[in-house]
């Protein structure tokens, strides 16, 4: 696989385009050091993403703890043959994608001469996400077409081409790291950006038992914490910051008022990072939050707002047996 000319990643059946680069570093960085500096440090979740912590994330879907992706998948397994029955010359439109095994249940329930006419446009803000599912996939479906978009999606999309007919997915309840204020912008932007006839699968993760969820986000193993821990080593590169993983302690718990998970580092002694894209010293207190991550956990009630809040209809409901996830198919 090769840059052409124009930028764009090609071969065989795959394109992939980056757009990333469109939103400015400099941009990216003031995001980053206005969250460091800010009275409630934080700094947005999306800085998770590199390609070690793709790898630490790939590994937590894999705990016993971590319920969400394999309840999801149970769900997809489930409801699969239904969405993708005489499914054809349609868009699948993957959002914030990652690696490609949730696509994968949907693909594997097209008919093959269907697939011919399907095109896959995983968006993420990882290349290397996109490329190895992009790979994977071709090995898997040499008819399907893939023209992937390297973005931001908040903020970007605008770049999904929009000529045929869509089928949107934003699965893995990645809506609920969003406050409530994104997540119903980001909803209604998606909606607005539909077309007559376009449909939208969306994750949420439901409210459950304050015990299984704890258990989800402070794991045995500690897998959990060094993904949330390696978020500073992404932003060390980012804006070229000397911090220190070994300075601070995950901490995750679940807050019942705001019905979400959070996930914070702990300093564990006074600390002065350094940067050359800010003028002073960046200064954390012993014991004060960097706030990394929410995750909102949905009741019927609040997935029912949502169709107020993107115009779309609701057409069906699918939940596990346990009631833990679901997977909410909108019609525009």
């Amino acid at each position: 696989m090769n840059y052409t000319e124009t930028g764009v990643l090609e071969a065989n059946q795959i394109k992939i385009k980056n757009h990333l680069t469109d939103l400015g570093i400099d941009n990216i960085r003031k995001e980053i050091i206005t969250g460091l500096t800010s009275k409630h440090k934080h700094i947005s979740s999306k800085f998770f993403y590199d390609d070690l912590g793709s790898k630490l994330f790939e590994d937590i879907t894999k705990l016993p703890e971590y319920y969400p992706t394999r309840t999801e998948k149970s769900i997809l397994n489930k409801i699969a043959p239904i969405l993708m029955n005489d499914l054809e010359k349609t868009d699948l439109v993957e959002l914030g994608s990652g690696d490609c095994s949730k696509i994968k249940i949907l693909l594997n329930s097209i008919q093959k001469e269907n697939l011919k006419t399907i095109n896959y446009i995983p968006v993420d803000v990882s290349l290397s996400a996109i490329n190895d599912s992009a790979q994977e996939l071709t090995d898997l479906f040499p008819d399907l077409s893939i023209n992937g978009i390297v973005a931001d999606f908040i903020n970007q999309l605008d770049l999904i081409p929009a000529e045929r007919k869509r089928m949107f997915f934003f699965l893995g309840s990645t809506i609920g790291n969003f406050t409530e204020d994104i997540s119903a912008n980001f909803l209604k932007n998606l909606s607005d950006n539909m077309n007559s006839g376009d449909t939208f699968i969306l994750g949420a993760d439901l409210v459950k038992s304050s015990t299984v969820l704890h258990e989800a986000y402070n794991d045995a193993q500690g897998i959990t914490a060094d993904f949330n821990k390696n978020i500073l080593n992404v932003i060390n590169n980012l804006i070229e910051s000397d911090f220190n993983i070994s300075d601070f302690e995950h901490k995750a718990f679940f807050n019942e008022e705001k019905s979400r998970i959070e996930m914070h580092l702990i300093a564990k002694e006074d600390l002065q990072i350094k940067s050359p894209y800010h003028h002073d010293d960046i200064y954390i207190k012993k014991g004060e939050n960097i706030h990394t991550e929410n995750s909102y956990k949905f009741s019927m009630k609040r997935i029912k707002e949502l169709e107020e809040i993107t115009g779309l209809k609701i057409n069906q409901i699918y939940t596990d047996n346990n009631n833990w996830f679901a997977l909410i198919l909108f019609e525009k």
